[in-house]
């Protein structure tokens, strides 16, 4: 079917096929040109790989001696972790304490009686305290469940409920405080109160354990007022400062203040001066004769500044029984009288208070004060726990003998830099040890081993043609290894990439200078280095161990790091010259040494910026000779048609012609 010639629709001479051999020669230089790209985009990725496996070598020697080394690193070891645990952090001093975990700190926990399970809470608003904080809410009725939904969704994270099955058969509500600490006493007002009581999770008690206290105590019902630049003090009666001592007792007084108004108009003159008698005079023979007059030379007047104004609010403080003494907040300037009120167990953390003292520093503001009462804001029933799970009270620790108290678990407040945790009582000392992250620093060494080998490695394959490069790397898979295969010497001769090879080799065994030792020292002292076989092992020949690869041996690693952390840090990176700048250290040279091949504007940007040159130059030339081969094949094909067109033509002409003589002959014949 090949053969056969349809007008119209096969080219006779089959010109498509000539077209199309032909344009191949044209299209030579194009497909040079685009396999020249496959070559410059691969180059271009190997370069890259380069510059990210010296990434990853730059990053890990920064880590090794930039402020954030692992040799500042701090962690916490409890002989006991059951009963104490502790994290430190850079800040902490290497230190050992004992501790004992007298009480830890817990909050109060109520469980109610046995309920029915249709038992409904009533509609009411609903007041929860925890401490000084308040949540409070209006419910509508419903379920236990429905109630614990609320209220969990209102406790923001003070105060909890949970609906438990303790008996088969029945509820039981649980309510919790989720602030542990003696002050943060979980109590209830309103309908909370009711559904307490009803439940059995407690009661009120109009009982007191201090009958004979009162729950107010007036210092001075009349106006005391305390003039400018004076000082008076209000002293506590015995009962008031037995009172003082007690959690939430409240100090309230009315303060008021006549500011005077600034001194206008009044001018200082110059003193008028010693009054000097006259000299004098001598008389003879009816001649008198003048003494001259006394001069005294007086130094120039100068005016007295004018009085300093004094203005301070801080006018109240309170005086405790052991001598201390505490600010109260500043007084706001008030013509009329105005309340204030303070928690004396916050300001004195339980000492009882002696006198309220009133300390007028100003030169134009006189203090009156009025209704000064020591009082307890609750009444004096209590709150008595039916079935408490847990009751609120403080952390108390013991540290090297020091009692300590918190009203929290977590103590960051008692070794700089180290937050303790109790966990639970125990009579038996626990050691707390804070010591350096050894294991940090380990693992920073190690992964800069492993970054500079597999750095060492790509090198390696990408300079050199021995097969045998590749067949070292046993830890690779055989994927990774055939990829390495196909980079084989694919710059070999590259001599910037053949000399940053040994300087990388160089710079890992070069000895560097430490403050701790008197004599340099060198990776191999602390079980890292180029070949570490050990005596008595085989010393043959292996050209593995020539290839600039580092090894770690961890006993000796190990042994280094338990020894003494300060020459290993100086080993990585010193400051010789004392300018608080790091200038020696293997990781310090290594950086040093890399940094040009990959900050910006750096070998790596270079290489690929000039490959990403001749790429585009390529791409250029290609789309310069689509345009000639376009152009080329249109020409062929119009001078191929113009071929058979003519051919076409020249054929119809030959065709009419035997027509013609066909007619001629028949007509001829027919005569």
């Amino acid at each position: 079917m090949s053969d056969i010639y349809i007008p119209g629709v096969k080219s006779r001479f089959n010109t498509d096929t000539l077209i199309e051999e032909l344009m191949k020669v044209e299209r030579i230089p194009k497909d040079r040109s685009e396999r020249q790209i496959e070559t410059l985009e691969t180059e271009k990725g190997y370069w890259q790989e380069i510059g990210r496996r010296i990434g990853s070598l730059r990053e890990s020697a920064r880590s090794l001696f930039s402020f954030q080394n692992p040799f500042n690193e701090r962690i916490a070891r409890s002989s006991d972790e059951s009963v104490l645990s502790a994290a430190a952090t850079r800040q902490a001093v290497e230190q050992e304490r004992s501790f004992i975990v007298k009480q830890v700190a817990k909050a109060d926990r109520f469980l109610s009686n046995p309920l029915d399970p249709s038992f409904r809470v009533k509609e009411g608003t609903y007041t929860f305290m925890v401490g000084n904080d308040q949540i409070s809410f209006n419910y509508r009725g419903g379920t236990l469940a429905d109630f614990t939904e609320v209220l969990n969704r209102r406790g923001r994270g003070k105060v909890q409920a949970s609906v438990l099955s303790v008996e088969s058969g029945t509820k039981s509500l649980l309510i919790e405080s989720l602030v542990p600490g003696s002050q943060n006493r979980l109590s209830f007002s309103g309908a909370a109160e009711d559904l307490v009581q009803s439940v059995g999770i407690g009661r009120r008690s109009q009982e007191t354990s201090e009958p004979s206290l009162p729950d107010r105590v007036a210092l001075t019902n009349n106006t005391l007022t305390v003039e400018a630049g004076k000082t008076q003090a209000i002293e506590f009666p015995q009962p008031a400062r037995d009172l003082s001592v007690r959690e939430g007792i409240l100090l309230s007084f009315e303060t008021s203040t006549t500011v005077s108004p600034p001194e206008t108009g009044k001018t200082v003159t110059a003193p008028s001066g010693p009054r000097i008698p006259g000299a004098g005079s001598a008389s003879y023979g009816g001649i008198t004769i003048e003494n001259d007059n006394s001069s005294v030379s007086l130094p120039e007047w100068i005016p007295p500044p004018a009085p300093v104004r004094v203005d301070d609010s801080q006018m109240l403080f309170l005086r405790f029984t052991d001598g201390s003494s505490a600010s109260l907040p500043l007084i706001q300037d008030s013509s009329g009288f105005i309340p204030g009120t303070v928690q004396l167990d916050e300001l004195g953390g339980g000492k009882a208070v002696a006198a309220l003292e009133i300390v007028n520093n100003n030169t134009h503001r006189d203090l009156s004060i009025r209704n000064v009462s020591v009082h307890n804001p609750r009444p004096a029933a209590e709150f008595r726990a039916g079935n408490a799970i847990s009751t609120a009270q403080d952390a108390i620790i013991v540290m090297e003998g020091i009692e300590i108290k918190r009203p929290s678990n977590d103590i960051s407040d008692l070794i700089p830099g180290v937050t303790v945790t109790a966990k639970a009582a125990s009579d038996k000392p626990v050691t707390l040890a804070i010591e350096p992250d050894r294991e940090a620093v380990k693992d920073a060494i190690i992964t800069l081993v492993g970054n500079y080998n597999r750095l060492m490695a790509e090198l390696n394959v990408l300079t050199r043609t021995d097969d045998r490069i590749v067949q070292e790397l046993n830890y690779m898979t055989a994927e990774e290894q055939a990829e390495l295969r196909n980079r084989l010497g694919s710059f070999s001769g590259d001599s910037m990439l053949n000399q940053f090879k040994n300087n990388l080799q160089r710079a890992v065994t070069n000895p560097y200078p430490t403050q701790i030792e008197e004599n340099s020292m060198l990776l191999v002292q602390i079980g890292v280095g180029t070949d570490l076989r050990r005596a008595g092992a085989s010393t043959g020949y292996d050209p593995a161990r020539l290839r600039g690869y580092l090894e770690i041996d961890e006993k000796i690693l190990d042994a280094a790091l338990q020894k003494d952390l300060r020459p290993i840090q100086q080993l990585f990176g010193l400051d010789t010259d004392g300018d608080l700048i790091v200038d020696s250290g293997v990781a310090y040279s290594l950086d040093t040494l890399v940094k040009p091949y990959v900050e910006t504007g750096g070998v790596i940007s270079l290489k690929t910026g000039t490959i990403d040159s001749r790429i585009d130059q390529e791409k250029r030339r290609i789309a310069t000779l689509d345009r000639q081969l376009e152009a080329k094949e249109d020409a062929l094909k119009r001078q191929y048609g113009r071929m058979e067109s003519a051919y076409n033509r020249m054929q119809e002409m030959g065709t009419s012609l035997d027509n013609f003589s066909r007619q001629a002959n028949s007509i001829n014949g027919s005569r």
